[in-house]
């Protein structure tokens, strides 16, 4: 360290408030409550004092690390990572005044506790495994699925899920979004407000206060709202019926209906809607300018499901759906995890082109990754290399499969340009145009793939007529694509 002190504050929706409540007590960041696309600032006043702002999911992880010694988050957002991984690194300070939040069990409106108890396996779609696993535990289900999804666990439910657990505070998890989603809130797996937190070791042998003081005058939540602050809610104890569920209830080997296409929202969106008018295929309610949850499809035999890209491999792994359009990368992503995954490609669309590979500082002056790598380690031999990565498993591999000794792998939930240099040396991320590198100071130094969007599919083709109608859309979709002309990216 050098002697700062380092702060890690959230975006997203608690920014504002809290930049509010910084500001009574005297820890002003310049711009960080309006929003600001920058994600490193300085606090008037406090010279020591370095602020950085993270994806709140990010925050436990940075303070755990010690990387940074005083964070600001969401009590889902810290139990989330201790419930799993029990670091004692992370002291919970005092709950805070802002960001009341609850984390809920939703399900199909109607659907009792009582009746999602009695499915085998039941199905869970959620951004929280780790909480999720402790409460259905806690409530002794005995067969259980739980399928961890990168957003939007609400849009599994009914077809791929039984119930999704997720947040209700404002956002995509609102009882609004729900009821349009055809669900509800049957029970509470967890509530807490934000958090001030604090790495151990800095808070006994480093010198906070100046920062710290302040940070301590923050407004508390009062005591009788404080609910449950370490782990689920206790609702009264489920004693569940452990006879055998009636043979094929639970959804996942299907040798009839209809093909399941699943399409991307996001921005994959306009390249998938692309392909598919190139191919012959439009599905009302899903257009460059809408994506419904489930568009009308007037091919016959197929329906058609709007899910994250970053979910469909592990979707058609578990035979959710026949064919789905995503991209090369998260194909990769999910077979570096899984590599016996029953999941291939089916064809390269040729669209949404970019390179996926190692980024660092455009001041490390280097060339190749091995360059790089001496550059680092030039005063310490035995330096851990820090490797950032919205994908994880990727990232984990191309450490190995690139040499580079000691590392240490940083998942990351978002912001990842802001990274390099200060928290990890090597960010592992696409590029379509170079433009966002170039504006946050950063270069590609090492192409790991280039990837364009595709169709991916199961290995054991469909049987019967499902398995023709899946023929036929791939060769339509192979045929509509733009010739591969082999280029990249600016």
């Amino acid at each position: 360290m050098d002697g700062s002190i380092r702060v890690a504050l959230p975006r997203g929706d608690l920014r504002a408030p809290l930049a509010e409540r910084l500001a009574a007590v005297g820890f002003a960041p310049p711009g960080y409550g309006e929003g600001s696309r920058h994600y490193r600032f300085t606090v008037e006043g406090r010279p020591r004092v370095a602020v950085r702002v993270f994806s709140d999911e990010d925050i436990p992880i940075q303070i755990a690390l010690g990387q940074y010694d005083l964070g600001i988050t969401s009590r889902s957002s810290i139990d989330e990572l201790v419930t799993r991984y029990g670091h004692d690194s992370i002291v919970a300070l005092r709950a805070l005044d802002v960001g009341e939040a609850r984390v809920v069990l939703a399900a199909p409106a109607g659907t009792t506790l009582a009746e999602l108890g009695a499915r085998r396996p039941l199905r869970v779609a959620t951004t929280f495994p780790h909480l999720t696993a402790r409460y259905l535990n806690w409530l002794r289900v005995p067969d259980y699925r739980l399928i961890e999804v990168w957003g939007q666990p609400q849009a599994w439910p009914p077809e791929d899920a039984d119930a999704a657990v997720l947040d209700v505070s404002p956002g995509e998890g609102t009882p609004e979004v729900l009821a349009r989603e055809g669900l509800e809130a049957i029970a509470e797996v967890h509530r807490g407000s934000a958090w001030l937190v604090a790495n151990r070791h800095a808070l006994g042998e480093h010198d906070l206060r100046e920062a710290l003081d302040a940070l301590l005058e923050l407004p508390v939540r009062p005591p009788a709202a404080e609910g449950v602050l370490y782990g689920p809610l206790r609702p009264t104890p489920l004693v569940l019926d452990r006879r055998s569920a009636e043979s094929g209830a639970n959804g996942y080997e299907r040798h009839d209906g209809p093909l399941r296409l699943a399409v991307p929202d996001g921005h994959a969106q306009r390249h998938t809607v692309e392909a598919l008018a190139a191919a012959g295929m439009a599905f009302e309610g899903y257009d460059e300018r809408q994506a419904v949850r489930r568009p009308r499809s007037a091919i016959e035999g197929v329906t058609v499901k709007v899910i994250r890209p970053q979910d469909m491999p592990q979707a058609v792994a578990l035979g959710r759906f026949d064919v789905a359009l995503t991209g090369r990368d998260w194909l990769a992503a999910h077979l570096a995890a899984f590599p016996a995954s029953p999941v291939e490609e089916l064809c390269d669309l040729h669209r949404s082109r970019y390179r996926m590979g190692a980024v660092v500082s455009e001041d490390v002056p280097a060339e190749t990754i091995g360059e790089a790598l001496a550059y680092w380690r030039r005063d310490d031999p035995d330096r851990a290399i820090r490797v950032a990565s919205e994908y994880v498993e990727l990232a984990d591999h191309y450490a190995r499969e690139r040499h580079l000794g000691r590392y240490r792998v940083i998942p990351i939930g978002g912001a990842s340009e802001g990274f390099v240099p200060d928290d990890a040396e090597i960010l592992i991320e696409g590029s379509e145009t170079g433009t966002t590198l170039r504006a946050n100071r950063l270069r590609m130094i090492d192409v790991i793939m280039e990837s364009t969007n595709c169709a991916i599919g199961s290995t054991v083709r469909p049987p019967g007529a499902r398995g023709e109608l899946r023929d036929r859309l791939v060769e339509r979709l192979a045929a509509a694509a733009p010739p591969d002309d082999g280029g990249g990216p600016a």
